[in-house]
Order: structure tokens, then sequence, then C-alpha cells
């Protein structure tokens, strides 16, 4: 995994990219992550500007290798888990998983309706991810602010503008 530039990044900031960067390097079998607003927006990816790479060097398995698409299927999943608990009056949901013949996908609630999504292979064990994912969620939830995310949409979209060119 190539790191995104954390330069000029608040020290929020600089820490959230650390502590996912952390994740997908610490934990096996994780394939990518994306941690999604609550409208649905990518905040920070294991991969903002690999995406394009990858679909030239070689076929990937999971959500294209992007970012993006992650950060889609993160917000459905939670969507529609939160309409499901407040249908059912269960309460809040803290996490999902859903395991597929070749992987596994994990979205865990952050803060405020923000949430941690995690892509795995087939191999990876789940009860590990999903401890690693609580330990990202306990450490980044109180500063996951507004202004934070503000910034790192901001971030992400000027990353995403310099890449395209």
């Amino acid at each position: 995994m190539t790191a995104p530039s954390t330069f000029g990044l608040s020290s929020e900031a600089r820490n959230l990219h650390w502590l996912l960067t952390n994740l997908v390097e610490e934990v096996p079998g994780i394939q990518s992550v994306a941690v999604v607003s609550s409208d649905g927006l990518l905040l920070l990816s294991s991969d903002p500007g690999h995406a394009e790479q990858t679909r030239r060097s070689r076929p990937v398995k999971g959500p294209k290798g992007s970012a993006a698409d992650l950060a889609t299927i993160v917000s459905g999943i939670g969507s529609l888990t939160v309409g499901a608990a407040k249908l059912m009056q269960f309460g809040g949901v803290k996490h999902t998983m859903v395991a597929m013949d070749e992987g596994s996908l994990f979205v865990m609630s952050i803060s405020d309706g923000s949430l941690l999504g995690v892509h795995g292979s087939a191999e990876c064990d789940m009860s590990v991810v999903a401890y690693h994912m609580a330990l990202f969620v306990g450490r980044a939830g109180h500063v996951l602010t507004p202004e934070l995310r503000s910034e790192l949409r901001k971030s992400l979209e000027a990353e995403s503008t310099g890449s395209a060119r």
C-alpha cells in the first residue's frame, strides 16, 4: 500500500491516516479500507489514488480496487442495516458482516453515522478483523468532528484532482 500524502494536514488527520495505514498493514487479509461520512462521502481510504493504476495492471476482485466503489457499498449497507434496526426496533447498529465465497465485507459504526468499511480476503480471520476495526473506531471516533471530516474530504478531492493531471 502506498500511503497518501499527509503534508499540510492537521495532527488529527495525520493520526487517522496513520491508524488506517496501520490497520491495513497489521491485519492479514485486509484488501482495502474506507471511512465514509453519514451522507455517504468517502473521507479516508487505504487506496485513494491506487484505483486507476490497479485497473490497468491486473484484474481485481472485490469493489474494483476503487475506494469510491467501496465507500458506496459501505454506505448502502450501513443505510440498509440502520433502516432494518429502526423497523425492528432493536436499537443502533454496531457492526455488519457479509461473508462471501471469496471474501468478506465488514462495516462498523464510528460516530454520528460515520462508518468504517473493510474488504477482506477469504483467508482473513473475521474475529481478528473485527477486533482491529473496534480498536480503530475507539481511537478515531472521538476525533472525527465535523471540521475533521471537512478537512479529510478536501484532502481527498485535492489528491484526486492532482492524480488526474
